[in-house]
């Protein structure tokens, strides 16, 4: 924990304390401020104010003066203790700023952590855990509260009151809390007037306060029974509900292939959990917060809050306050929904827990998954992970025991895995014939199963028309100028575009270097597929999912909606369509390009084709039509894509994990990297060689020694117009590279417009 240090003058002011008695201190860490916790002394009237909207406690924030100019900020109070001042000259807390605490106990203790495992400033963490618009009271107004005098219950018997002031009177001594004179004349029955009147003579006294007013909707749904289950959901729902009966923690990962029915299980387990009067959090991958999965749980439960990206300031502030108040009992959400204030906390679920959206990559870079594990522990509740495909490092802690793995090998109703079959692009019988981006048997099988009634899934993990704009004549390509990357060609728009920055220009009709008019568009994105696609199969409705499509607010919603429906009979698109879909009418899945992850400069490569291989086959084969799957690549033997064909993730992960052992990847060490970033390429790299001397200085004695790889360009040189290097470390123990790090980096100050960044445990090597 940081050293707490003191905010004081070099002569006493009147304000301070010259003390060395024992005080009641609050401990303040300023959010955007300096870097610490400070101590300050918690005046009496606001520890024992009666009214609990203005007391201080740990939890809430508070108006502090700092600094010699004693600025005014705004901070959290950490803590509340009576302890030594050790004569230091305190100033206090100014005022209180919140009406309720923000952040229980468990919720301190869940900040400390992750400040001190990501390397991250406190109030940095607690600026994440606490939402904008919880901070900003979104959807709050000033009213003004109408109360008694404090001596009207004496006088009233005496007074000459007209009938309508005197019932608007009686209401109000009645009333146990402050009204509004709209409120308190519709109690009495009466008009403003007699109201306004007693405000003139005295006999009301008035406050003006913030308060919030509900305006979400209720969500009414079909109600829906239990589903009956298969052996392999018993014995998964049997062992869930033993860690919720022992009241322990547990963290147990359900390997499930996909259609095997875990969303009914963990379904079934946080019904237990609400019949305790507990409430249950689940996490799922942005893109699986679907109408299907939320109706699932509305179907089944009476209050359930929806937390995502798409939610207004004010949304997701009477969300929070639902949820706080344990009106609330399921929390349906995305990465951030790990840090909901459930009061009641009974179960926490992860979905997809391979995903790589749970990982956070902007500070603090968290990842929700290692956040859930802490959490459900120190809350001593169970901790669900759920995939088709777990991540390696998950997998690994089950099979040493540190997990219990729950195993769920079949399908529902028995339905057969889909066949998978690739096919091999470097081959000239396929390729022969094929003027676009599918191949002549993938072609054949969209024929037969669009004509036998069947709908088919098109997998493409790339966005845009044409990925690549070169003029064949000078070679120049077109790239962007703050990232140095290729722009894409967006048909629709007629714009080259940049995929990391957004920078946009109209797309060329000549090289804009040596102006020959026969510019080149070559690769393939989603755009052009759609294209070819309808051109192939002008009878059949065709659908795009990407990002570019589905940008309208409920656009997804409604594009799915249409696909179950069956007004489109072919869905394409990145990987948002690979997971969490449920379409039984899906007889095919053609897995467009399956090499486009696998050869990146990534040691997760392999495992990420495995995964959104294997994910997007799971979509078909749902129904009494069963389905077939066919995947179009070059690198037909990789490991990754033969255990994708085969559904196999021991094997996989067999061929995978002794790679990862010996050069001591994650999950056999732990991994840092760091990356300066600057507007001058040498500055940024002076940064990172500092960086490192200061890092080899710490690591490489240790015991045993922390191995550096770097400084060198990252992957992306250019990003945003600024030079990035990186540097890579890796050891066996988790908390000696953390504080290695810590140790090099302090009071290190970069130049001005020149950063740079810690990531524990990255994902994102780019």
């Amino acid at each position: 924990m940081p050293q707490q240090q003191s905010l004081f003058d070099t002569a006493p002011a009147p304000w301070e304390v010259d003390d060395a008695a024992e005080a009641l201190i609050a401990t303040v860490v300023i959010a955007g401020g300096p870097d610490g916790e400070f101590d300050y002394l918690a005046p009496g009237e606001l520890v024992g104010a009666a009214k609990s909207e203005r007391r201080l406690e740990a939890g809430r924030r508070v108006r502090v003066p700092l600094g010699r100019g004693n600025r005014s900020v705004v901070g959290y109070c950490v803590a509340l203790e009576t302890k030594p001042s050790g004569g230091r000259k305190l100033k206090s807390v100014a005022s209180v700023v919140d009406r309720q605490s923000l952040l229980s106990p468990p919720m301190l203790r869940l900040a400390r952590w992750m400040a001190e495992y990501y390397l991250c400033p406190l109030g940095q963490v607690l600026e994440a855990i606490v939402p904008a618009g919880v901070r900003h009271d979104a959807g709050s107004r000033q009213v003004v509260l109408l109360a008694a005098a404090p001596d009207a219950a004496e006088r009233i018997a005496e007074a000459k009151l007209s009938a309508k002031q005197a019932a608007a009177m009686q209401q109000l001594l009645a009333s146990a809390t402050p009204l509004t004179a709209k409120q308190l004349a519709s109690l009495a029955g009466c008009t403003l007037a007699p109201i306004n009147e007693l405000r003139k003579k005295g006999w009301i006294v008035t406050s003006v306060e913030r308060q919030n007013a509900d305006r979400l909707a209720p969500h009414a749904a079909p109600r829906q029974a239990a589903l009956e289950l298969n052996p392999d959901q018993v014995a998964a729902l049997d062992t869930i509900r033993g860690a919720l009966r022992a009241t322990e923690h547990r963290t147990i990962l359900v390997h499930g292939v996909t259609g095997s029915g875990k969303t009914e299980v963990y379904i079934q387990a946080i019904e237990e959990v609400v019949r305790y009067g507990r409430q249950a959090i689940l996490l799922v991958p942005e893109i699986s917060l679907t109408p299907q999965t939320v109706g699932r749980f509305r179907a089944r439960f009476d209050r359930v809050a929806v937390l995502h990206s798409h939610l207004s300031d004010i949304e997701r502030h009477e969300h929070w306050r639902r949820i706080a108040r344990g009106d609330v009992q399921v929390v349906v959400g995305a990465r951030s929904a790990i840090f909901a204030p459930t009061p009641h906390l009974g179960l926490i679920v992860l979905d997809e827990e391979h995903e790589a959206t749970f990982k956070q990559e902007t500070a603090p870079r968290y990842h929700a998954r290692d956040v859930a594990v802490r959490r459900a522990a120190d809350q001593n509740v169970p901790l669900v992970l759920a995939s088709a495909t777990p991540s390696l490092e998950s997998w690994r802690r089950a099979k040493c025991g540190e997990f219990t793995l729950v195993e769920m090998p079949r399908r529902v109703l028995n339905l057969p895995m889909p066949v998978v079959r690739t096919i091999d692009l470097r081959n000239e019988a396929y390729a022969r014939g094929s003027h676009g981006a599918l191949s002549r048997p993938l072609v054949r099988a969209m024929e037969e199963s669009l004509g036998e009634g069947g709908q088919v899934i098109l997998l493409l993990n790339r966005r845009g028309h044409s990925t690549h704009i070169q003029c064949p004549s000078c070679g120049k390509s077109m790239q962007c100028p703050a990232c140095n990357l290729s722009l894409t060609f967006h048909r629709h728009d007629n714009l080259a575009v940049c995929h990391y920055c957004d920078y946009q220009v109209p797309a060329p009709t000549k090289c804009p270097e040596c102006g020959n008019p026969g510019i080149r568009f070559s690769g393939l994105g989603t755009q052009k597929l759609e294209a070819e696609v309808r051109a192939r199969f002008p009878d059949y409705p065709c659908l795009r999912m990407d990002t570019d499509s589905m940008r309208g607010r409920g656009s997804h919603e409604e594009a799915l909606a249409g696909f179950r429906e069956g007004r489109h009979r072919i869905l394409l698109g990145t990987q948002m369509i690979a997971k969490g879909l449920d379409f039984p009418n899906v007889t095919l899945v053609g897995v467009v390009n399956a090499d486009t992850a696998l050869h990146f400069p990534d040691f997760r490569a392999a495992e990420r084709t495995f995964q959104l291989v294997t994910q997007v086959a799971g979509r078909t084969g749902r129904g009494p039509k069963g389905g077939r799957v066919l995947v179009q690549t070059l690198s037909p033997d990789a490991a990754a894509i033969v255990a994708a064909v085969q559904h196999d993730l021991q094997a996989f992960a067999r061929q995978e994990l002794p790679t990862r052992e010996s050069m001591g990847y994650p999950p056999f060490g732990a991994m840092a990297r760091l990356v300066t970033r600057g507007p001058e390429e040498q500055t940024s790299l002076a940064l990172a060689d500092e960086l490192a001397r200061l890092l080899r200085e710490l690591g490489e004695p240790c015991s045993p020694p922390i191995r550096i790889l770097g400084p060198t360009a990252a992957p992306i040189a250019k990003l945003r117009g600024d030079f990035r290097f990186h540097i890579q470390l890796f050891s066996p123990q988790g908390e000696l590279l953390r504080n290695t790090i810590r140790r090099a980096t302090q009071g290190l100050k970069p130049p001005d417009h020149y950063a740079w960044i810690v990531d524990i445990d990255p994902l994102d090597m780019m």
